[in-house]
């Protein structure tokens, strides 16, 4: 059985589940996100809180999967819905930079040209200076995928640090070469 799947979701106040057939809708103050509902799970809304149950249809084994997958998206779309997610990075790098181009980035990192990033809907794109950006969203998954997006484009590089990485990453660097 699933630990995850077995735990409860606190609503905070302002959030609220709407189970509909075949899918689930939990809206709160800073918008609303859907999820599909499996056959093998489903959710039951008390004051204050959701648990995710299983309905005995199907394979164990894929009951067992959905339950913990359902529960563990249920609790970031409360939370998303409720408080938003954020991802920061920063950029290493003599004379790479970035600005903010309409919604999205204009990245100067290092090639012959910009690279020009907009994000997905519902995702914000912030820079507080030449070197940080700063992704906020109310889905944890559109935030993340983004943020990856962003630091794909010139990923830290182990012998100099020169990057796009995350705020806090820590980049393991290499010995160069070394003359005998």
């Amino acid at each position: 059985m699933s630990r995850i799947g077995s735990k409860e979701v606190t609503l905070p106040s302002g959030v609220s589940v709407d189970v509909r057939e075949g899918e689930f809708e939990v809206s709160g103050p800073k918008g609303k996100l859907t999820f599909p509902l499996f056959p093998e799970v489903a959710i039951e809304l008390e004051e204050g809180v959701a648990r995710v149950v299983r309905t005995g249809v199907g394979e164990p084994r894929q009951a067992g999967a959905f339950h913990g997958l359902v529960r563990a998206h249920l609790a970031n779309m409360v939370t998303g819905v409720s408080q938003g997610f954020e991802k920061a990075l920063e950029i290493h790098g003599t004379g790479w930079n970035v600005k903010p181009k309409g919604q999205g980035l204009e990245l100067q990192v290092g090639y012959s040209h910009t690279v020009v990033m907009t994000p997905p809907d519902g995702v914000s794109v912030e820079c507080p200076s030449a070197t940080e950006i700063v992704i906020r969203g109310i889905d944890k998954q559109q935030v993340g995928q983004f943020a990856a997006d962003v630091r794909a484009v010139r990923p830290p590089e182990p012998y100099k640090g020169k990057g796009i990485r995350y705020k806090g990453e820590m980049v393991r660097r290499k010995a160069g070469k070394s003359v005998a």
